[in-house]
């Protein structure tokens, strides 16, 4: 609650009460009466009495209604002080591989899960940006459309596993299933964030025709490579060995990544281990800030009927001790 008049020179008013306490006061000091009394005892008594003191109550109640009426006058307001935000959002689909080679265990706990966390801090991280989600494999489909229910987002996220589809990599048709959710945006900046460890070996579309598609619509795509140099250990679960690891070739296809992410103005990052993953989201996230314009504002509410009703019911109480307890005689 914000103090506020709307006519604050009206205090200056409050002035001419210290200088009618003044003439008052003067005034009884030199106040003189004549009354004819038998005994002058009798009239000294009267004048010791407290109700003869107390009639200066008279005068205070006359003062306060004063002031009250003044204040009244400058209009006192009690304001709220709010913002209006206006934001201008940022629409991100998370595009993720989940062919069975993201089970490949150089970055910890595996590629997907890894991948998942890092992908799960992210959202959390942002605000007032709707985030979609489509994952591909040997096909692709939306996982989760725009939503600004971040709670919807994560929870689809936990949900993911390597397995939910055909294997094998789709990367053309996953970045072409994103493009399709971005393409009827209206927001400020469209971003896709494709995440693979592979080439793109299955689907109708490639990835640079799907690149093409995204240039056409002013989406941006930042590619991630994930997967170490060389080879890393993949699971393989044997029926009569049960589990076992086995070396795999990492064969990322980052001439293509390299590509897309430079026709859509993106950029292109590889990820060898998990805190390179989480700095490159970090960086991203830095890079594809949200713009909000803040406007501040402070709402008031009229005061004045306040001390208006008081000084009213002063003035009551006044006139009515003025001719009841305190009447003069006449």
């Amino acid at each position: 609650m914000l103090p506020h008049f709307a006519n604050p020179q009206g205090l200056f008013f409050l002035c001419i009460v210290p200088l009618l306490g003044f003439w008052y006061f003067k005034r009884q000091e030199k106040r003189e009466g004549t009354l004819r009394f038998s005994h002058l005892g009798f009239a000294k008594e009267v004048y010791k009495t407290s109700s003869v003191q107390a009639r200066h109550i008279l005068f205070l109640l006359q003062m306060l209604v004063l002031s009250l009426l003044v204040v009244a006058f400058a209009r006192p307001q009690s304001g709220i002080k709010g913002e209006e935000v206006i934001t201008q959002g940022v629409d991100i689909v998370l595009a993720m591989d989940i062919s069975s080679s993201m089970l490949a265990e150089d970055i910890r706990p595996n590629r997907v899960e890894a991948s998942k966390q890092v992908a799960a801090e992210f959202v959390k991280g942002r605000k007032n940006d709707r985030i979609g989600m489509v994952v591909f494999s040997g096909e692709a489909y939306t996982q989760c459309p725009l939503t600004l229910d971040y709670g919807i987002v994560l929870n689809f996220l936990d949900q993911l596993y390597v397995g939910m589809i055909e294997d094998g990599t789709a990367m053309g048709m996953g970045l072409a299933t994103a493009v399709n959710r971005l393409r009827n945006s209206e927001a400020k900046s469209k971003v896709i964030i494709l995440l693979t460890d592979g080439r793109n070996n299955r689907g109708e579309i490639d990835p640079i025709t799907a690149a093409q598609a995204a240039q056409a619509f002013d989406v941006r795509i930042y590619t991630i490579g994930a997967g170490t140099r060389g080879t890393a250990m993949y699971p393989v679960d044997d029926p009569f060995w049960g589990r076992r690891y086995v070396p795999m070739q990492v064969d990322i296809d980052e001439e293509s990544l390299r590509k897309i992410a430079e026709m859509t103005g993106g950029k292109y990052f590889r990820a060898t281990d998990r805190k390179q993953l989480d700095s490159i989201y970090r960086e991203i996230d830095s890079m594809e800030k949200t713009e909000i314009k803040v406007t501040e504002y402070t709402r008031y509410s009229e005061l004045f009927y306040y001390f208006v009703s008081i000084a009213g019911l002063v003035l009551l109480g006044e006139i009515g001790l003025a001719h009841t307890r305190f009447r003069k005689i006449p």
